[in-house]
């Protein structure tokens, strides 16, 4: 595990934004896994800066994001599918028949990740997944339980989880109550993993999950195990690690 402190959340975003640009330019033709969130925002906006200026290119890009709200369509503003074109595909030469965002407004669980993960293993799985990381340890939407699920699934957000998300939305009676996420081994299987993480307020759980046990009550420990993992934080979010 490769782990990096950057001085700011800018540099954090260039840094994370490098590995990025890095392998679509080595290999035009990658399958990226994204993830939302206020975290990847800063590094979305350097890749946009980068196509813009002509360094890369996503027109033979495919893209999977880990997770959507179950019971959101794609056009609603707090839907993950809307994040994504709002932050990144609206704004680069991706072909948007190539993003891919779970179907939150399936309303069969079971059809709806049966189907997302089906399309995973048809494109070759994954070559760079991103990943954030929640305060209580979640990747995804895979929140501290019991044992580590293995593929896309629906999920019970915990009330830490639908808290910290409710400031996007009007009430917290908004906030839906269920995602369809990739699983544990789903992400694993992704051929590198990239980290981001900022704030004073990750310092615990980045030591947690990088440096204590493995456990599913943390999932993001399970990534001690992966063999290429890079992890990307600003001074604040790895202020508590011994490095």
């Amino acid at each position: 595990m490769n782990i990096i402190v950057t001085d700011d959340y800018e540099k954090m975003s260039r840094a994370a934004a490098d590995v990025i640009s890095t392998l679509v330019s080595e290999k035009p033709d990658c399958v990226l896994g994204l993830a939302t969130g206020s975290t990847p925002i800063g590094l979305y906006a350097e890749l946009v800066k980068d196509c813009a200026a002509g360094k890369i290119s996503f027109a033979d890009v495919d893209t999977y994001n880990l997770d959507e709200y179950r019971g959101l369509p794609g056009d609603h503003v707090q839907s993950y599918r809307y994040f994504m074109n709002d932050n990144l595909f609206d704004h680069v030469d991706i072909d948007k028949a190539r993003t891919h965002v779970p179907d939150g407004a399936c309303a069969d669980a079971e059809a709806a990740c049966t189907a997302y993960e089906e399309a995973i293993d048809a494109a070759g799985g994954v070559d760079l997944q991103l990943l954030g990381l929640g305060h209580n340890g979640h990747i995804g939407f895979n929140e501290p339980c019991e044992e580590f699920p293995k593929t896309t699934h629906c999920v019970q957000l915990t009330e830490s989880t639908i808290n910290a998300n409710s400031r996007l939305f009007d009430s917290i009676d908004e906030v839906p109550r269920e995602a369809y996420t990739m699983g544990i081994g789903t992400i694993m299987k992704a051929r590198e993993i990239l980290v981001v993480a900022n704030g004073e307020g990750k310092a615990d759980i980045v030591k947690r999950a990088f440096f204590g046990p493995v456990t599913p009550e943390v999932p993001a420990s399970v990534l001690q195990f992966h063999p290429n993992v890079t992890v990307i934080v600003d001074a604040e979010a790895g202020s508590k690690l011994d490095l």
